[in-house]
């Protein structure tokens, strides 16, 4: 959809935050009042190591593109009541098996539609990486260990700009939690808020932290709710219906 970011050359999740509430049998419904409860997979998962401490200094930049979501690569870690939390800009070379991986878990795959071959997942990410910058693809790790995935894109300047009225430097949040010992524990609605709450300190610009997660899927959006978002309308986007959550700097106090 030009001039839509780079994440949508790839096949655009439906929405990021339904991966971590998706009970069985009913993928578009939750049944009980965590937001972050999924489909139990009985999967061995591989450990995931923990980032060096190079891996997660911070890098100035964005390979040269017009920095248009102030520094994220810099922004550092936060703490947490689960630990310290930090965005990392994902890099190719060293994350996509994992991401890989967890773009095909069946409870990921129903929403984000990434699953099967490596350079499918590939291709999503190197669009964003290789774009102009409004869209960074992150790890979100969880004292050091990778544990989700995040977007962290420019929604004024995303497709989804011409379903609600947009102010400028709106940002957007997507994400899936990719271990499943982390999902179902309240991690969800935690790290929403934080990652809100780091958005709105390191982009002064910025107003409100949006999302759209599919309508039907209340666990979700409670789990928004609970992380100070308010419910802004519903919009008609390709493939759902969503609510749009948002998260107003004038109301962070309250919210």
């Amino acid at each position: 959809m030009p001039p839509a970011p780079a994440r949508s050359t790839a096949r655009r999740p439906r929405t990021a935050e339904e991966t971590v509430d998706v009970p069985p049998p009913d993928l578009t419904a939750g049944t009980g009042t965590s937001a972050e409860d999924t489909l139990d997979l009985r999967l061995t998962e591989q450990p995931v190591p923990a980032l060096s401490a190079e891996e997660l200094s911070p890098r100035a930049g964005h390979g040269g593109r017009h920095d248009l979501l102030d520094g994220l690569a810099g922004w550092g870690p936060v703490a947490t009541a689960a630990g310290a939390f930090q965005l990392v800009p994902v890099r190719v070379e060293r994350d996509l098996p994992l991401l890989a991986r967890w773009m095909n878990d069946p409870a990921v795959a129903a929403f984000w539609e990434l699953d099967g071959a490596d350079h499918i997942t590939e291709k999503h990410l190197r669009a964003q990486l290789e774009g102009d910058g409004r869209s960074v693809p992150c790890l979100g790790a969880l004292d050091g260990v990778p544990m989700s995935y995040w977007e962290v894109y420019r929604a004024d300047l995303d497709p989804l700009a011409r379903h609600y009225p947009i102010r400028p430097h709106d940002t957007g949040l997507h994400l899936l939690i990719g271990t499943v010992a982390d999902r179902g524990r309240g991690l969800g609605t935690t790290l929403l808020r934080a990652v809100a709450d780091l958005v709105l300190d390191r982009r002064p610009g910025c107003g409100r932290v949006v999302a759209e997660p599919d309508l039907r899927n209340t666990p979700s959006v409670a789990a928004f709710l609970g992380a100070g978002f308010r419910l802004g309308a519903e919009l008609e986007l390709p493939g759902k219906r969503a609510a749009l959550m948002v998260r107003d700097r004038a109301l962070r106090a309250v919210l």
